[in-house]
């Protein structure tokens, strides 16, 4: 490959958001005396839609309609205050310097919304390092594991798939990245390590495993 970019997925693989989530999830289902299906939950990483809706589910399991807006906005609250605790996942940082030395392009992309990636990246002091942020913003037509947000940022950067390689660390985004034409390398997350990355090209406990160098000379 002639590796030129390199585009990476937000949540859960340069900051670990979906173990934040999940938890408070797992509180909110324990508050009411069940258990948060976690089955059920792995389908909803990586996208924003989904089969299951966990404030539904709990409701039927609960047998009776709950608080909503409450509930929402104490959940968010307290998930905010875990993430903002969180730092790059290991080995990010010496990739995006790596990446750097070589001039290569990066990219984010994401399912998520602008408003969510880029005051996260600020505080980490990383907003700067990217030629683009192509997130979703609530458009479930381009979100993964459709290859829309990936064939954009692809055209962004002005790369064609055989010059790029995609991080994630979900199901959902590794058929997106795949549905592109993109080599994909999957780093789970806590959250979604248990999943099947049969599809990813290559599977990294950690970026700290693995440097850029030894992965861009492996692939």
């Amino acid at each position: 490959m002639n590796v030129r970019g390199l585009l990476f997925d937000f949540d859960g693989l340069l900051v670990d958001t979906e173990s934040p989530a999940r938890l408070v999830w797992e509180e909110l289902y324990r508050e009411h005396g069940h258990e948060l299906p976690l089955d059920s939950w792995a389908t909803l990483v990586g996208t924003i839609e989904g089969p299951f809706d966990p404030m539904g589910h709990l409701e039927e399991l609960v047998g009776t309609p709950l608080n909503r807006e409450a509930l929402t906005s104490r959940r968010r609250e307290r998930e905010f205050a875990l993430i903002d605790l969180q730092t790059l996942r290991p080995g990010v940082e010496d990739y995006l310097e790596e990446a750097e030395r070589r001039g290569l392009l990066t990219a984010v992309v994401s399912s998520s919304t602008n408003g969510w990636i880029e005051p996260i990246l600020q505080r980490l002091g990383h907003f700067d390092r990217w030629r683009a942020i192509v997130a979703a913003n609530g458009d479930a037509a381009r979100a993964k594991p459709r290859p829309d947000l990936y064939l954009d940022a692809l055209e962004r950067l002005g790369l064609r798939a055989d010059e790029a390689i995609a991080f994630e660390d979900s199901p959902n985004g590794i058929r997106a990245a795949k549905a592109a034409g993109l080599v994909c390398v999957a780093v789970p997350n806590p959250v979604t390590a248990t999943l099947a990355f049969d599809e990813a090209d290559l599977v990294l406990e950690s970026f700290a495993d693995v440097s850029l160098k030894q992965l861009l000379e492996r692939l």
